[in-house]
């Protein structure tokens, strides 16, 4: 059987994970990703805003990206050491700080931006859910570059399987896996992407504040709750609550799950 595995895996296309590097310097694919769904989120964002009484300036929106970087890397750490490996990092605290060496969690990263956001919007003045609409819109991407990121760098691979699919990851073990964070790339980055864009632009759903940023919340977290069923957990968690299913990615969607619902169906003025 594993002789057949092997034989029907897909190539590993084994690009480097490291760009080009001069010396000291060394640009990797990974903070590139991060690099490229900033400078897109923008751009976009920018595009958003060419409205009737936007609901900020192309000022806000540049000012903003500091914001979001924050969130995302102060967020994005403090949730992969709380969520993911507390029990090491409270006998290790200075890797905590170790960012360069890797660990980061989506949902950390989330809280992050929510409170950098909010914070962000408090401070400027600005129509909180009007706001988050546009960076909802806008978030897609980042995310699909980052799972691409994932795919270069060999890791968060999937399960053993006989899918046409499967690839031998370097990594992995020599069984041929599924390639999940191509799964994820495609359903929490594009074509998540491409639903806001047609219900932002074809629909009243804009006219509706927390509307679409509701719908991107459930959309991500059901696109991650799925695709955790083809992915490998973490190797130190395993599955949880002594199931052969659950993972830590899906308990922490469940919450954003029914954080969209409450956005999406909160009392509203549609004015507003």
């Amino acid at each position: 059987m594993s002789e057949y595995l092997l034989f029907s895996a897909l190539s590993y296309p084994n690009i480097d994970p490291i760009l080009f590097e001069i010396g000291p310097i060394v640009i990797r694919w990974y903070s590139l990703s991060y690099l490229g769904g900033l400078v897109f989120a923008w751009a976009y964002m920018t595009r958003l805003i060419r409205v009737k009484a936007p609901p900020c300036t192309q000022e806000h929106v540049s000012d903003y990206i500091f914001w979001a970087m924050l969130g995302i890397v102060l967020g994005g750490r403090t949730g992969y050491v709380l969520f993911y490996n507390a029990s090491y990092y409270m006998n290790n605290i200075a890797d905590a700080f170790a960012i360069w060496d890797g660990g980061m969690s989506f949902h950390g990263g989330f809280i992050g931006v929510c409170i950098a956001t909010i914070l962000f919007c408090r401070y400027h003045k600005i129509p909180l859910f009007r706001f988050a609409d546009i960076i909802a819109c806008a978030s897609p991407i980042g995310l699909m570059l980052g799972r691409l990121a994932n795919f270069i760098n060999g890791e968060l691979f999937g399960r053993v399987t006989d899918s046409p699919l499967g690839m031998v990851f370097p990594r992995g073990g020599p069984l041929p896996r599924h390639p999940s964070q191509l799964y994820e790339a495609m359903l929490e980055g594009l074509l998540l992407f491409l639903i806001l864009y047609v219900v932002y632009n074809y629909t009243k759903a804009r006219h509706k504040p927390g509307l679409i940023t509701g719908l991107f919340i459930i959309g991500y977290a059901s696109a991650r709750t799925f695709v955790e069923q083809f992915r490998e957990p973490d190797t130190h968690l395993g599955f949880l609550l002594g199931t052969d299913f659950l993972t830590m990615g899906q308990i922490l969607s469940t919450p954003m799950i029914l954080f969209g619902l409450y956005l999406i169906f909160r009392p509203r003025k549609a004015s507003l």
